[in-house]
C-alpha cells in the first residue's frame, strides 16, 4: 500500500506532464498513444482501489488541491512544530460552515466585502436570500449551490486577487474568529499535539479558509478556487467546487500528494452532504450535525459532538417566551385602552 501511495504522489505531482512521468518513472518510452494510455490506466487502477472513484474525479481534486496549493503560496500554510513529533501518515481534515464556525462563512465573506465597497447590494442580495431559506429549512440546496457558485464567479470576475486576500484577512480577523466554536478549535489542537496534519476543507472561496487556517495554526486550507489571471479572477474555477463529492476528490488528491493513509484520518462536519468525506476517512465526526446527519451517525455508531448547547436551549425555550411576550403585549395594550 506505501508504493501505491507513493505511486499516486509521483502521478499526482506530474499530472498534466504525464509522458515525462511514465519515461522517468514508469516504463521504457513507447509511443505517445500507449504511453498515455498504460499510465492512465495504471493510475486509475490505483485510485479506484485506494480510494473508489474514478480518475476524472481524482484529477479534478489534484487541480483543486494545485489551486489551492498556488495560492497559499507553499505547500502548508503553517509548517509544522519542530517540537511536536509527527505522524507523516495521519490528517484531520474539518468542515468550516457550523463545524467551525457558526453560521455561513460565505455570508459573513459577503457582508465584510460590501462594507469594503468590493461588491454590490444586488450582488449581495441573492446570497443573503439563499441563507434565510437555508436557516428556515436547516438543509442545504443543491439548486442554491450550483447557482451560488455562478453568482460569486460572476461577481469576482476582473475583480483584484490581491484586494480580496486583503479582504479575507481582515474579514477573518474581526468577524469570524468570534464565530468559532472554541470546543472545535480544541478538537484540533488535540490532532497537532498528536503530530498530526489539521486541514480545513470547504465549499467557501479557498482564500478564506487559509486566512482561518493561517490564524488557528493549522497546516492549510483547502477550498473553492477561482483561477487568477495577471493578478485578476477570470470568472472560472480551478478544479471543482468543493462541496459533497469534490470535498471527497480533493482529500483524496491531497491524501495521495501528502502520502496520507486514511484509515488513521479523522474528519468532522455538520452536514450529510458531506457524507462521501465522512465515509472515506478511519474516524468520521459529526459535529452539530444536521437531521439526516445525526440519525446516519447514530446507525453508523459515529461520534457525535454538539456545540450549540446555548442554541438548544434558546430553542426549547423559544415557544414560552414567545407566548409570554405576546401575552404581556397584550395586557399593556387592553390597559392603554
Amino acid at each position: 500500500m506505501s508504493e501505491q501511495r507513493e505511486f499516486l504522489a509521483q502521478w499526482s505531482v506530474s499530472q498534466g506532464n504525464l509522458r515525462r512521468f511514465l519515461e522517468d518513472l514508469a516504463l521504457r518510452p513507447l509511443d505517445d498513444d500507449a504511453q498515455r494510455t498504460a499510465g492512465r490506466a495504471a493510475a486509475a487502477a490505483a485510485v479506484e482501489e485506494t480510494f473508489g472513484i474514478n480518475l476524472d474525479d481524482f484529477t479534478l481534486g489534484v487541480d483543486s488541491v494545485g489551486g489551492a496549493f498556488a495560492t497559499a503560496g507553499r505547500g502548508k500554510i503553517t509548517l509544522p512544530d519542530p517540537e511536536i513529533p509527527q505522524d507523516a501518515e495521519a490528517a484531520a481534515f474539518f468542515d468550516v460552515d457550523n463545524t467551525l464556525i457558526q453560521g455561513s462563512s460565505l455570508i459573513l465573506l459577503a457582508k465584510g466585502l460590501f462594507r469594503r465597497h468590493f461588491i454590490t447590494l444586488s450582488e449581495l442580495a441573492p446570497a443573503l436570500w439563499k441563507q434565510i431559506r437555508y436557516r428556515v429549512s436547516g438543509s442545504e440546496n443543491a439548486a442554491d449551490i450550483a447557482e451560488g457558485r455562478e453568482q460569486a464567479l460572476a461577481v469576482v470576475k476582473g475583480k483584484s486577487v490581491a484586494e480580496l486576500k486583503a479582504a479575507c484577512k481582515e474579514i477573518v480577523d474581526q468577524q469570524m474568529l468570534r464565530k468559532s466554536y472554541q470546543d472545535t478549535v480544541e478538537l484540533a489542537a488535540m490532532h497537532i499535539a498528536a503530530g498530526q496534519q489539521v486541514w480545513l476543507v470547504s465549499a467557501t472561496p479557498v482564500q478564506i479558509g487559509q486566512a482561518l487556517a493561517e490564524q488557528l495554526g493549522f497546516t492549510g486550507a483547502l477550498g473553492t478556487v477561482a483561477e487568477e489571471e495577471d493578478g485578476k479572477f477570470t470568472g472560472r474555477l480551478v478544479g471543482d467546487i468543493l462541496h459533497g463529492p469534490g470535498k471527497q476528490h480533493a482529500v483524496a488528491a491531497l491524501a495521495a500528494l501528502q502520502q496520507l493513509d486514511l484509515s488513521k484520518c479523522t474528519a468532522y462536519s455538520d452536514s450529510i452532504n458531506d457524507l462521501p468525506m465522512l465515509e472515506m476517512v478511519g474516524v468520521p465526526v459529526a459535529i452539530n450535525p444536521d437531521r439526516k446527519l445525526r440519525r446516519h451517525a447514530k446507525a453508523q455508531g459515529w461520534a457525535i459532538r454538539d456545540f450549540r448547547s446555548v442554541r438548544r436551549v434558546v430553542r426549547a425555550g423559544a415557544a414560552p417566551v414567545a407566548v409570554g411576550v405576546a401575552g404581556a403585549w397584550w395586557w399593556l395594550r387592553r390597559k392603554r385602552r
